[in-house]
């Protein structure tokens, strides 16, 4: 079995998203990869089917400039370049696979909460990251199990 080069683990900001880049930090540090921090927001124009009659602009930018804040913590945690830490806007599956792709990551690791029923049959972010990439993905359970 291969070890992994380069690691993005992509994280919600949540309070459980340490639990997510520490694992994703532990494998980073055991095979040597570079370990690239992701946080996707999804622009407020996906909630209003984009039929927004106001310019989002500023609070699209506040919302960037907050994770961005959010992230500096898990920088300093896990020791990773600043270089490595992104945010990105866009679909959350689509843009978690266009980075893995541009960055050459072979593993991609997302939270997952592991629901039943409805929420598994509407599908979750972890399995569409799962059900495009083009590398490994691992699915860390978060969160209390229901």
């Amino acid at each position: 079995m291969r070890t992994y080069e380069k690691i993005l683990v992509a994280i919600d900001l949540s309070d459980e998203a340490s639990q997510v880049a520490n694992k994703a930090a532990t494998i980073a540090k055991n095979s040597g990869a570079q370990l690239t921090l992701l946080h996707v927001i999804e622009p407020l124009s996906f909630a209003y089917g984009g039929d927004v009659p106001m310019d989002l602009t500023g609070i699209q930018n506040q919302l960037e400039e907050h994770a961005y804040k959010r992230l500096s913590s898990f920088v300093e945690q896990l020791a990773v370049p600043p270089a490595q830490t992104l945010v990105t806007s866009g679909h959350t599956e689509s843009e978690i696979h266009r980075i893995a792709e541009e960055h050459g990551c072979d593993l991609i690791v997302v939270g997952s909460h592991g629901r039943h029923g409805l929420a598994l049959l509407l599908g979750s972010t972890a399995n569409g990251v799962l059900h495009g990439a083009k590398c490994d993905v691992l699915a860390v359970r978060v969160g209390a199990i229901e």
